[in-house]
């Protein structure tokens, strides 16, 4: 978890320090559409490995961006939702999308 202390004095450095990587930006955008277990992200993801996407959930977590619920259920069942701070992602995920596909076609 980043301390407050330690975040960058630029906004957007700290915004690229929080879901600036690849794979905290496609975990976003498929938890912005519905809680979801851990496999199908895993499945979801192409390309992702366990561990990393066991750290970087983690880290989503540790920074208040994603909720991990964990059921007391046997086999164990653990989902992740975006909390309301990850929630305020989705205009900077939509727009970055839109860029996306404006870019993609004209290509």
């Amino acid at each position: 978890m980043i301390k407050k202390e330690n975040l960058p004095e630029c906004p957007v450095a700290t915004t690229v320090e929080l879901i600036g990587s690849k794979w905290k930006l496609l975990i976003l955008k498929y938890l912005l559409n519905k809680t979801m277990r851990y496999n199908e992200l895993k499945r979801e993801i192409d390309g992702i490995s366990q561990k990393v996407l066991t750290s970087t959930l983690k880290s989503m977590v540790e920074d208040g961006i994603v909720i991990r619920t964990s059921y007391p259920e046997v086999p164990p069942r653990v989902e992740y939702s975006l909390s309301e701070i990850g929630e305020s992602m989705r205009p900077v995920i939509d727009v970055m999308a839109d860029w996306g596909n404006t870019y993609k076609n004209k290509k």
